[in-house]
């Protein structure tokens, strides 16, 4: 129950996080426009190279390392203090980089000095701790009441395009405070060290080895709003940015899983059960495509419309973009099921860079072309086709110890279901007007006729939830 538990706090807090400037998207986007939005999407892909360099992979590493060690309160606590410090002083050493950067270039200077506050955030950021202890309901909590100041300070203080600077400064101490207020949650858990004992060095390469996985899954998340800003405009960017927010508040409630089963599967490997590992593996990836299908097609289903009533008329083309990128809420999916949940707790980490290695090359060399050929939608079709790749690699490198056979099990069911209902609710999008009312009839119409579906094939995740029923009124 516990993880169920965790499972829902985290889809709850990825939500909340991704919300919180979504539900500032409308507003933004009509007061600062696609080139105000551009400039802050350009600008923090920028900070986010300096962020990735600073981070060296102690996020996943820090993560995996805790949840092995958990049970030993005394080696735990020595562990953070060597992996946190060593964070702190590569996020210094990337800040003095940035601070060269910002003086040699001639343009946004203000802009990225804004953003630079997110490299100091990084450095402060523990939540790897609590996610390796499995505590997450404390990362959830503080962080929301953060969250939900910066969101009204956005809408008192941003009142015209003239507020760029000060919309990026809102987010971005937002993010740097919300780190801040896990701190003091330490005393009552990690032990003081003696500092002659520290050994932070130990730690350098093996975060260095999840840091070149990292590096890569940073080159197709964030180099196509770079290219795009420089190739294109920072318009282009805007468009990318906006319709990448709402596709990431899908993929929130699919990636949450990843985050919650990473420490349980490490702590369960780490005990030598590996059976339990294979068994946690294939319900996830079950329930996963479970959720992946119907999400993916159905966000895709109502786009067209929903892009211009909730961006407004500038942002109609992310209708159309937001209808291909949907694609990637299933290929995500299953690499974070194979690769998080599965590669990196049980110490697989070469077949996990190789994959996201793979996804970097495809995306390096069709972001090029597409890009200059087609634009902004270019790079929404590279993006797609390299979330493809890692799936698809690390499907091929999982086929050494795991059944893909057993994998794939009756997924088709899911497939077919999401297809009835895109058809049905797509019908409908078409006849209807834009507005909430009809947007929310045309979701309710498309999580029924996907259940009935499921109940029609038998599938499995209907026999999970009934167990999962049954369990919870016997407790």
């Amino acid at each position: 129950m516990s993880l169920i538990k965790n499972y829902f706090y985290n889809v709850g807090y990825q939500i909340f996080v991704i919300l919180i400037p979504l539900v500032t998207v409308p507003y933004v986007s009509r007061v600062l426009g696609s080139e105000g939005v551009g400039i802050n999407a350009y600008t923090n892909s920028i900070i986010q190279y300096f962020i990735l360099f600073g981070s060296i992979g102690i996020n996943l590493y820090g993560n995996r390392t805790i949840a092995y060690n958990r049970d030993n309160r005394k080696k735990m606590s020595q562990l953070f203090w060597e992996i946190a410090i060593l964070r702190m002083v590569c996020i210094a050493i990337s800040y003095i980089a940035f601070l060269i950067f910002v003086s040699v270039v001639s343009e946004y200077q203000n802009f990225y000095f804004y953003q630079s506050f997110l490299i100091i955030a990084a450095g402060l950021d523990i939540s790897w701790f609590f996610m390796g202890n499995e505590d997450f309901k404390k990362t959830v909590l503080r962080n929301t009441l953060v969250k939900i100041i910066s969101l009204i300070a956005i809408f008192v203080f941003v009142k015209s395009k003239n507020d760029i600077g000060l919309y990026i400064l809102i987010l971005s101490l937002s993010i740097l405070f919300g780190n801040l207020t896990l701190w003091p949650y330490l005393r009552n858990i990690v032990i003081l060290p003696k500092i002659k004992e520290l050994n932070l060095w130990r730690h350098f390469f093996p975060s260095l080895s999840l840091f070149v996985p990292q590096v890569a899954t940073q080159v197709y998340l964030v180099l196509n709003k770079t290219m795009l800003g420089l190739m294109v405009g920072v318009s282009s960017t805007g468009y990318y940015e906006n319709s990448d927010k709402i596709v990431k508040v899908i993929l929130a409630i699919v990636t949450a899983t990843g985050t919650v089963m990473l420490p349980r599967v490490a702590n369960t490997f780490a005990k030598g059960q590996t059976e339990k590992v294979a068994k946690y593996l294939y319900q996830s990836f079950d329930f996963v495509t479970a959720i992946c299908f119907p999400m993916a097609l159905g966000l895709s289903a109502i786009a067209p419309k929903f892009s211009v009533w909730f961006l407004g008329p500038e942002f109609e083309v992310t209708g159309i973009l937001i209808s291909i990128l949907s694609l990637v809420i299933i290929f995500i999916g299953w690499s974070n099921v194979l690769g998080t949940q599965y590669l990196l707790p049980t110490n697989q980490t070469k077949y996990y860079t190789m994959s996201v290695v793979s996804g970097a090359i495809v995306n390096l060399i069709l972001n090029f072309p597409l890009i200059m050929n087609f634009g902004v939608f270019g790079a929404v079709i590279s993006t797609v086709l390299s979330e493809f790749t890692v799936s698809l690699v690390q499907i091929i490198l999982a086929r050494r110890t795991l059944k893909i056979s057993l994998l794939f099990s009756g997924k088709w069911k899911y497939l077919i279901s999401a297809s009835v209902m895109f058809i049905v609710v797509r019908g409908l999008h078409v006849f209807l007007p834009g507005s909430i009312i009809y947007f929310g009839l045309e979701v309710l119409l498309g999580v029924f006729v996907y259940l009935v579906m499921l109940v029609i094939f038998k599938a499995s995740i209907i026999d999970f939830a009934k167990g999962f029923i049954s369990k919870k009124s016997r407790g």
